[in-house]
Order: C-alpha cells, then sequence, then structure tokens
C-alpha cells in the first residue's frame, strides 16, 4: 500500500526508514494542488541540525510530479542552492518552531505546469550561510503528500513502516480521514476497531515475534475506500555464533545458490539483511548472528538462483541503511537512471520504492573473465612515459571499451602506461572521481567491471601499464564506513568511528579524512589494495593526497603538513610493503609535494612521487624566465630516478591555454599567435621528453589542446580533442611526442 503520510520519505511505495512525522506537519491536513499550505517545521526533530539555531532559516523546496523519475528528482526547485529569495524565508514561531506560507496555492507557488500531477512537496530546511541544514535523522530529504480532491486517509501514528516494538508494547493509532463515513482498523487482517466519522485513535497490544501490518480503511456513503498501511515488527533476540572457517568481511559465495554475509560492526547491536531476497520487508529469518567477540554479524543465505542479481542492504540497529562495503556493484538511486544500455547493458535498476540510500549488488555463478595476457612484464620505472586520462572526457562514449579503441592511438603515440583517474565507484556519475564510496566497486558509468578488466588485458597485449589512481586520503557521505557511524547532529563521522576522523586533520581534505593510524583503516586498505592488484591485474597505484596520510593535525598550517612526518613515511612504506608482497613490481606513485627530505626518503624506499613542473614549463613555452632543473631526480639530490616530471596534470590549467593568453611576445614574434603557440608546445616537449626518468603526459597535450580547466567549471566535462588529430598543426605536436 502507498503510505500518505507527514514528511513520507517515499516514491510510489513505502521506503525503509524515510517516514518521519512531526518533522513538518501541513494544516490543512489533506493538501491539494490548489490549497494555500501552511508548513510547521520542528528543527528539534530529524536530524536536527538547525536545533537551537537563532538565525534565519530557509527552505530548499521543490515537488515530486509525474514528471520525476525518482525521490531526488526535484521539480520546481531553486534555481541554486543557497536562494535566500523572502519567498523561501521561513518564519520563528517559538524556539524549534518554523512556519513557511505556500501561497496563494502550491499551483501559483511552484510554478507547475499544465499536464504535470504534483504529488508531494520537497524539502531540505537550511541556514542562510548553507551550513547547517535540517533533514531526516539519516540525512535525508523530507516530503509531503499532496492530495486529489475527494475521500482521503493518512495515518498519522505509526509514523513509519516498520515500527520496531517489543512483545506487548502498546501501539497507538492514530487515523484521520476527509469525506469519509467510518474507519476500519485491522491488524493482521483481522478488524481490530471500527469507528464512524473521519477520526481515529485507540491502542494496540503487539503480539509475538515477527512482522504485523496494520491497516486503516476508510469508507463512504459512496462505496469508496481508500487505505494506509506500515506493519510492525518484533525482533528476535540475536544469536551469538563464532564465523565458519574462512570467513571474511564482506560477501563470499558458497555454491551456486548460498552467500554468506559478513559485517564488521563493533557495539552495534542488531543487523538485519534486507533485499530482494526479503521483498525488502523485515523477516526474523534474516537478522544475523554476532560473533562472541561483539564485533561482527554475519549469515547465510541460501536458495538463490543461480546467476541472478539480488539488490540488498544492511538495516543496523533499526535505523541505519548501508549496501556492503566490500561489494563489486552497487545500485544507486540517484545516478543509474542516466546510465545507458549501450554503456551498460541489461543494468539491474534501483529498486524505487522498496528502500532508499545506496544499496549493492550480489550474484552467485558469475562466469570468471577469462584472461588472454599471462605474465605482462611491466615497464621499468626508469623508463615509464604515462598517460594520465580521464575517462569521461577522453571519448564521448565514456566507456572503457571505448578506451580500448583508442590504444593503437596511444600505442603509436609510444607511451607505455596509462594512468586512471578513479574508476572505483563514485558519488555522481559526472565526477572526476576523488569523491569515492565504495572502494571494490568499478563505476558502472564507465562500463561493466569485465570491460575494465578487458581493458587491462588488452592494454597488457600492447605493452601498456594500466595505473589505478587510487583515492585513501578520504570518503565521502555514501561509504558505508562513513554512514556506520555517523554523526547526524554535527554532519560529520561519529568520535568512534573506525576509519574516519570526526574532523579532519588537514587543510587540503574534501570529504572525511581517514584514519591511516587505526587498525581497522589498515585492515581495510590493504584489502583494496589486494584486491585490485589480483582480481583487475592493475600494474599500480597512483595515490591522491598522500601527504594526508598523518594524523599529525595541521589545521590553519599548510607549511606544517608539508614539513617531514616519521609517521606519515611508516605508513607509506608499510602500505608499499604490502603491494610489493602481492606484486613486487607493482608501481606506488604518490601525489606527496611534501618536504624533499621525506620524498627522498620515500623514492630510496621504491616508490615514485610526482613532480610538478607545470608553471616552470608554462613559464618556459611563454618566453618568459624559467627553470627546468628541479624536473630532475639529480637536482633534488635523489639517488634514484623515481621523480614523475610532468608539465600537465588534470589539476592544471593547460600549457596551450597558458601560451594564448599570456604569451610574450618580441617584435614580430608572439607566443599567443597559434601557429607560434603550437610551435612552442613543440619546444617543451623536446625539453620535457628528453630529460632522463619516468614522465607523465596529460590526456591530449599531445595535441595541444587548448580548452581551459575552468571550462564548463573546473571540474566540468570537457569535450575531446578527437577533432584536432585531423588538424595539420596539432597533429604535428602529436609526431614530435612520437618521435621523442
Amino acid at each position: 500500500m502507498m503510505k500518505k503520510l507527514i514528511a513520507a520519505g517515499l516514491f510510489l511505495i513505502i521506503n525503509f526508514f524515510q517516514v518521519y512525522s512531526q518533522i513538518i506537519t501541513a494544516d490543512p491536513f489533506f493538501p491539494t494542488v490548489n490549497d494555500e499550505i501552511i508548513i510547521t517545521f520542528d528543527a528539534s526533530q530529524g536530524n536536527k541540525g538547525l536545533m537551537g539555531f537563532t538565525g534565519d532559516v530557509y527552505a530548499h523546496t521543490g515537488v515530486i510530479t509525474s514528471e520525476s523519475t525518482t525521490p531526488s528528482d526535484w521539480k520546481h526547485a531553486p534555481s541554486k542552492w543557497g536562494d535566500n529569495s523572502q519567498k523561501y524565508k521561513l518564519s520563528r514561531v517559538q524556539g524549534d518552531i518554523y512556519q513557511l506560507v505556500i501561497s496563494p496555492s502550491i499551483h501559483e507557488y511552484y510554478g507547475i505546469l499544465p499536464g504535470e500531477v504534483v504529488k508531494q512537496l520537497a524539502f531540505v530546511f537550511r541556514s542562510a550561510d548553507t551550513y547547517k541544514e535540517g533533514k531526516t535523522s539519516d540525512g535525508g530529504d523530507i516530503f509531503y503528500q499532496v492530495y486529489e480532491p475527494g475521500l482521503n486517509i493518512i495515518l498519522v501514528t505509526p509514523d513509519r513502516s516498520p515500527v520496531m516494538v517489543g512483545p506487548g508494547e502498546l501501539i497507538g493509532i492514530e487515523a484521520h480521514a476527509i469525506e469519509s463515513d467510518s474507519i476500519i482498523l485491522m491488524v493482521d487482517d483481522s478488524i481490530h476497531t471500527q469507528v464512524a466519522g473521519s477520526s481515529l485513535q485507540v491502542n494496540i497490544v503487539a503480539k509475538q515475534e515477527g512482522k504485523h501490518w496494520i491497516r486503516v480503511v476508510a469508507g463512504n456513503s459512496a462505496g469508496k475506500e481508500v487505505a494506509d498501511s506500515v506493519y510492525y515488527f518484533i525482533k528476535d533476540k540475536v544469536l551469538f555464533s563464532s564465523l565458519p572457517a574462512g570467513a571474511k568481511d564482506g560477501i563470499t559465495y558458497l555454491s551456486d545458490t548460498s552467500v554468506m554475509l559478513v559485517l564488521f560492526a563493533p557495539e552495534k547491536k542488531s543487523v538485519y539483511a534486507i533485499g530482494d531476497f526479503t521483498n525488502w520487508e523485515l523477516d526474523n529469518k534474516y537478522m544475523m548472528k554476532l560473533t562472541p567477540d561483539l564485533q561482527r554479524f554475519w549469515t547465510t543465505i541460501e536458495g538463490l538462483e543461480k546467476g541472478k542479481e539480488y539488490i540488498f542492504q544492511y538495516l543496523v540497529d533499526d535505523s541505519i541503511l548501508i549496501g556492503d562495503p566490500y561489494a563489486e556493484q552497487i545500485s544507486d538511486p540517484w545516478n543509474d537512471k542516466w546510465i545507458t544500455e549501450e554503456t551498460y547493458p541489461g543494468l539491474i535498476p534501483y529498486p524505487d520504492g522498496k528502500t532508499s540510500w545506496t544499496a549493492t549488488v550480489l550474484k552467485t555463478g558469475e562466469e570468471e573473465y577469462t584472461w588472454t595476457t599471462e605474465n605482462f612484464t611491466p615497464p621499468e620505472k626508469k623508463d615509464l612515459i604515462i598517460y594520465e586520462l580521464l575517462i569521461r572526457d577522453f571519448t564521448r562514449e565514456h566507456t572503457f571499451q571505448s578506451v580500448i579503441d583508442t590504444l593503437p592511438y596511444l600505442e603509436k603515440l609510444g607511451i607505455n602506461a596509462i594512468e586512471l583517474m578513479p574508476v572505483s565507484e563514485f558519488e555522481g556519475n559526472l565526477s572526476w572521481g576523488y569523491n569515492p564510496s565504495y572502494y571494490f566497486a568499478v563505476d558502472k558509468y564507465y562500463g561493466p567491471k569485465n570491460d575494465f578488466k578487458k581493458l587491462i588485458d588488452t592494454c597488457h597485449s600492447r605493452g601498456i601499464a594500466v595505473i589505478m589512481d587510487m583515492v585513501l586520503n578520504h570518503s565521502f557521505g555514501q561509504s558505508p564506513l562513513v554512514k556506520l557511524y555517523w554523526d547526524a547532529a554535527n554532519n560529520r563521522p561519529l568520535p568512534w568511528n573506525r576509519w574516519f576522523n570526526p574532523v579532519a586533520k588537514h587543510d587540503f581534505n574534501v570529504g572525511y579524512d581517514f584514519n591511516h593510524e587505526s587498525a581497522q583503516t589498515k585492515i581495510f586498505c590493504r584489502r583494496v589494495l589486494r584486491f585490485w592488484l589480483e582480481e583487475y591485474r592493475v600494474d599500480g597505484f597512483r595515490f591522491d593526497l598522500s601527504k594526508g596520510f598523518t594524523q599529525k593535525n595541521t589545521l590553519g598550517d599548510m607549511a606544517a603538513m608539508g614539513a617531514y612526518d616519521a609517521s606519515r613515511i611508516a605508513i607509506w612504506k608499510d602500505y608499499a610493503d604490502t603491494i610489493w608482497s602481492i606484486n613486487p613490481n607493482a608501481y606506488v606513485i604518490l601525489e606527496h609535494f611534501a618536504a624533499n627530505n621525506e620524498e627522498k626518503e620515500l623514492a630510496d624506499h621504491g616508490m615514485m612521487l610526482w613532480g610538478n613542473m607545470n608553471w616552470d614549463y608554462s613559464n618556459a613555452a611563454k618566453g618568459a624566465s624559467s627553470s627546468l632543473a628541479w624536473g630532475t631526480s639529480q637536482a633534488r639530490g635523489w639517488e634514484k630516478p623515481h621523480l614523475v616530471t610532468y608539465m600537465e596534470s588534470h589539476d592544471e590549467e593547460r600549457l596551450m591555454v597558458r601560451v594564448l593568453k599570456d604569451g610574450l611576445a618580441v617584435q614580430d614574434y608572439n607566443t599567443r599567435n597559434r601557429s607560434v603557440a603550437q610551435e612552442r608546445m613543440e619546444l617543451a616537449a623536446v625539453f620535457f621528453l628528453t630529460i632522463p626518468g619516468p614522465k607523465m603526459i596529460w590526456q591530449f597535450g599531445e595535441l595541444g589542446y587548448d580548452i581551459s580547466i575552468e571550462y564548463n567549471g573546473r571540474l566540468g566535462q570537457k569535450p575531446p580533442a578527437w577533432p584536432y588529430f585531423w588538424d595539420t598543426d596539432p597533429k604535428h605536436i602529436y609526431q614530435v611526442y612520437q618521435f621523442l
């Protein structure tokens, strides 16, 4: 049954724990699109992000209509986040109670288009500076049902489904209807109470363990009926049982029809597995056992269909919904709908209306990828010519297969390694990938996981190594490791989160800061590294923001962050040794930019480090004074040639853009002239590629790419440069690179 309820976080049918009565109430109770409506917001409810706040509060609000495809597909919302127009300002009634008047009607306030049917109002409440937010207790958006005129009923309490209670506990039932003659309350298909009129208030007594449906039915003299329902659930006692031999955190496939699920969750009281195999309802059969050391929950699931994909989640302590941190595929309610059949054939759809937040996928009896290139020997470190690329912007198709199709171009260019910007699951689709959430899953926006294996396999067949950009400095809010111990009131990880610092230790951090001195972080990261080396046969990693792998607090002092840090060095030696214990030839490349004596020590240990020479080569190309010496390991006093020098990376403005904009001129020789600028690109390549040691080229630098990094916003999509190759002058730059 559809749940029609105050602050109902649903779309079409019930969502787990997305109903939060009393966060907002509405007058009238049953608003239609033609009504003026007063929304009352209680900041002491939900995540309490605005509780006690004394400043101005605004609503970011829109509507879910017949044109919406998911609960996140709001229509007619403000054109920008942070719109402080008077239209969206709430008035304070008293304390934490605020009101928003939607006038003269829902239709006119939001500007509903002809033919659109409004289903729900959607809200996030916020401070004027947007730093504080009022949302549901798990950080979700707040919704209120909009009704068609006529007979309607709403269950005010219980306010969510399922209702978690104990045996013998009283459950208060309150229901209101409009245009009704009577209301019937049914519990487990038996009539409990029947009253005349349009309201009902009664208590029921919870029965034995398991699931029990509460249903209210309103009828009128015309013989019409409408209903609303929830179910209450009584948990069994948690069973204690040791992990079976060979069990590990995550998904273990036992047979073609059975799996074992294990979740590391110290201090948690109960965990249920829910998903397609439970019809997205709680079932004591799927209550997970707790190990005697109180560290892990586990269960086995039988009777699965071989080769069938099942979407599932964990329900932790009756309120936290997360996917499996070790899952190799996620199901995303916000972004999967934008992934085309051409990109990912047969992608299993997200179970809209049955749950909320990110879920994960399991599949028994999956066929293994057949590797065709065995015993690949990667190039020596000193001989590396790395080509860094972002799949999203490298081809219009943005797929692993489309990169495979370009390998003849790259092979002829002469590179012997490609470095892929992050391809493990990140938040959103149109991202650089440095906002990771699931570390064992390939991001579906680039295609199926076996296509990634095929890319690596094909690269190896052509003598090209594949280096994976790995982001272990931080993670983002969809991460189950973040959500498992989350402080909703302060919008950050709890102090006892096993993996993350509540507050980042340095100023460069984005997302949530990993604590790399935590034993659980070390265990998790080592397993991440082993997985990609063994399962995907990547040839190494480039580590983003490696300087952040420290618990030394340098907030407010960026210079101190780069100073010699013995604890950080120890962490990196440990991770590097872990990698080399799995693959002695694997590359470990750090984006470090720390004190030279620290970088030298890491280089001496066998690691490689990025050497940013963008400013120096830009000046040289523009005709300004510049020294290129720091681009050599010898100038830095390093004994090993482990400096990966580059003129451009994903992070810097393009050389060609700098020259065309700011190049110098002497008499009739003007570096801003396009033909001269292209010659300057060739000259820069001569000085760059002839210096001994490993080098890195940013995608399309070999064609004199002239689209600014700020085009479409710094992180926004950029057009691929393939048309350049058919232009004589850019192709000549390519030929110079090729020759060098």
